[in-house]
């Protein structure tokens, strides 16, 4: 369990970085700034989920990251590989 102030400040810093994202989405001058904001935005949900189960102290949350971090790798290999043009 972590005290309340850290996750207070861990979950402001990342509500502000998803805030930056979202305006780099919105404004980007190409494809690869906004599939690289969307991956932003997408781990910063998985930093708060460890923070919620860190803070509530939940067994699954480490199964949960793992398998949503894999996914999500996964997912920018294969924007990345269609930005090319399915050339490797």
């Amino acid at each position: 369990m972590i005290p309340n102030v850290v996750a207070a400040v861990v979950l402001g810093l990342l509500a502000f970085a998803v805030v930056l994202a979202v305006v780099r989405v919105w404004k980007g001058p190409t494809a690869g700034d906004s599939t690289v904001a969307g991956d932003l935005i997408f781990f910063a949900f998985i930093g708060a989920v460890a923070v919620f189960g860190l803070q509530f102290s939940i067994d699954a949350v480490l199964d949960i990251i793992l398998i949503s971090a894999l996914l999500g790798f996964l997912s920018i290999l294969s924007l990345a590989r269609l930005m090319q043009g399915g050339k490797r």
